[in-house]
């Protein structure tokens, strides 16, 4: 992880955080999440990794803590909390497990730089998914907001439109704005971050052993620039006439945009442009994010 020497930061919102406990949480977190939880020690860290359906398409991402042998927390930046908790409920039968959404009594803060000292008593940090260099997240109680400010002084704060600038410039896709549950983790490079090969069973681990024995997928999440205004979520992409795609999602970039689209690969031109509708000029241009 490559961090800058002036710190910087940016607050934001978990769009999930959810207590899990019980006998059965971690036999049952496991069968159910696409990533090891097996490799965290206790209360150090967060193992990424998604929640899928039965044919493998993504329902949600998040972070998962291991506190204790039965405790767990699950946050995730984008994810509604009521998407995972319902995921997680439905394949609660006879398991021991008690899940508790605690969303609205939990703040983020997303750091870059060297750590500061300390955090408020209760809060809890990961290596977070903000930027290619990487990044520093802090999930800390509303109600010790005060207490972080001693801490913030003298580092920089960071808006939502420039958070979002780097994770797009970085090919960082978000779940579900550029990922969701019509797309499958391969198509938009999960499987290198998310995804656990040799864990065991889990929901949609067959579909996900069948594409890594396939080696491809059909459709890609690329990355497109273009000048002028950005456009806006699922707008169509078109080459030579023809839609092969859609943005979904963009921010300004000086005097143009960046975005991540989802385009198919058949037929595709590798280095050809792309249009925002099938009778203007092409104007978008794209690369794979490696």
């Amino acid at each position: 992880m490559v961090l800058p020497q002036n710190p910087e930061f940016s607050r934001w919102k978990p769009a999930t955080c959810l207590r899990v406990t019980g006998e059965d949480a971690a036999t049952f977190l496991q069968g159910q999440y696409t990533n090891n939880l097996q490799v965290a020690p206790a209360s150090d860290g967060a193992v990424y990794g998604l929640w899928l359906n039965q044919k493998g398409k993504i329902v949600a991402d998040s972070f998962v803590r291991r506190v204790a042998e039965r405790e767990f927390w699950v946050a995730s930046y984008f994810s509604p909390a009521s998407a995972i908790r319902e995921r997680l409920e439905a394949y609660v039968v006879a398991d021991d497990v008690v899940i508790e959404d605690v969303t609205n009594d939990w703040a983020g803060l997303a750091w870059f730089g060297k750590a500061p000292p300390s955090w408020p008593e209760g809060a809890w940090t990961f290596a977070g998914r903000r930027e290619a260099g990487g990044n520093i997240e802090v999930i800390y109680p509303v109600s010790a907001a005060a207490a972080m400010a001693p801490d913030l002084a003298g580092a920089t704060e960071l808006g939502a439109e420039e958070l979002e600038r780097r994770r797009l410039s970085s090919g960082i896709p978000a779940v579900p704005r550029d990922l969701g549950r019509s797309d499958l983790p391969n198509e938009g490079g999960l499987e290198r971050s998310a995804i656990s090969y040799t864990k065991g069973c889990y929901l949609g681990q067959e579909v996900m052993a069948r594409l890594k024995s396939m080696g491809q997928v059909r459709r890609q999440l690329v990355r497109v620039r273009g000048s002028g205004a950005m456009p806006a979520g699922h707008t169509a992409l078109y080459q030579d006439g023809k839609k092969v795609g859609d943005v979904r999602s963009a921010v300004a970039d000086g005097a143009g945009w960046i975005g991540l689209a989802m385009v198919t690969l058949l037929g595709l031109r590798p280095n050809g442009a792309l249009a925002l509708a099938a009778e203007l000029p092409p104007t978008v241009a794209w690369e794979e994010i490696s």
